[in-house]
């Protein structure tokens, strides 16, 4: 994510105290609230900004990017603690893990995408994109990692071969950095958002056609796709405000004020509620009453500057969790907040 972003949060976040709640200020009518605070991972080490997540599911293991601590920090999710600290990644961005390779994959903002071994963590071997290695997605299909890099001229998405450590030849160069991009699993195209052009690119990865959706909003830079329901969040700085687009079409169908400086978001398919972790302190919760209205369902209180989180859908024990990155504060260390999604 654009290091510029969300700086004077930053700045705040080191001089502020934690809000350490269990519920939210805005609940539903039923009174349950849809999230709710039920432990905390201690990242005892872990200085400055945070960025985004990673799963390996079987194993049990989130994947933390300690931008500002140049860590990738691994994370024992039964056990609740940091089980490994991978050392000397500069600024770590994006990360995914390959259950097939059993590799990790770990993007820099100095241009590297670092390789990994899945189980020791020895370095395998990183490959040099020149600039700004951001978001990155994986496709278990087709064993390959989707880079999303480079600056305003050199901006695309790269592709690399999970299983040789290569980079391909092939990429998709977009005119601007890109920031969330999301691939459809049923199709070919790729959702990217560029802020830079104010634009959400689709391309579309069998022809290598780049249609380009012109948005009257700014600063786009996290987004989910609900494949089936046919509908694209994306979440934007400047307003604030949640968008729901028609992925036929590109049509704007809704637009919600929802909470500042967002950096990721999640689409619960099974709820249909979109999840959306804001800088200022809360995290945003809307319900979908069908494809083309929704509404907010809560503003769950969480902490300044935790604009990065995790979602992954029903865990082993039948819960689904929502993990959110807490930077270090001024009386407190840098923490996971794991919270329980309620019904």
């Amino acid at each position: 994510m654009r290091k510029a972003c969300g700086l004077s949060l930053v700045l705040i976040v080191m001089a502020a105290s934690a809000i350490r709640v269990c519920g939210q200020n805005n609940p539903p009518p039923s009174g349950t609230a849809p999230l709710v605070l039920t432990g905390a991972v201690p990242l005892p080490n872990v200085k400055g900004r945070i960025d985004h997540f990673g799963f390996d599911p079987a194993g049990n293991r989130l994947f933390v990017s300690a931008l500002g601590n140049n860590t990738e920090e691994i994370i024992g999710i039964d056990a609740q603690t940091v089980i490994h600290t991978i050392s000397g990644v500069p600024a770590p961005q994006g990360v995914v893990y390959s259950p097939e390779t059993n590799k990790l994959f770990v993007g820099s903002d100095q241009g590297k995408l670092y390789i990994y071994d899945g189980s020791t963590f020895d370095l395998i071997a990183s490959i040099d994109f020149g600039d700004d290695v951001d978001n990155l997605r994986y496709d278990a299909a087709e064993k390959r990692v989707y880079v999303g890099y480079g600056d305003e001229k050199s901006g695309a998405i790269g592709m690399v071969d999970a299983a040789a450590n290569k980079r391909l030849d092939q990429e998709f160069k977009l005119g601007a950095h890109p920031e969330s991009f999301q691939l459809a699993a049923s199709g070919p195209n790729i959702y990217v958002n560029l802020p830079d052009l104010k634009q959400i690119a689709v391309v579309n990865r069998s022809t290598h056609s780049i249609a380009r959706w012109p948005v009257s909003f700014e600063s786009n830079f996290p987004m989910a796709l609900d494949e089936l329901g046919h509908r694209l969040f994306v979440a934007t700085r400047a307003p604030p405000q949640l968008a729901v687009l028609d992925t036929n079409t590109g049509r704007l169908v809704a637009a919600l004020p929802t909470v500042q400086d967002a950096d990721d978001l999640y689409f619960d398919s099974a709820r249909k509620r979109v999840y959306i972790p804001g800088g200022e302190g809360y995290i945003g919760v809307f319900q979908q009453e069908d494809a083309d209205h929704y509404k907010l369902l809560a503003k769950v209180p969480s902490a300044l500057g935790a604009r990065t989180a995790a979602y992954s859908g029903k865990g082993r024990k039948g819960f689904d969790r929502f993990y959110l990155a807490v930077p270090a504060r001024a009386d407190h260390g840098a923490e996971v907040w794991i919270y329980t999604v309620q019904d």
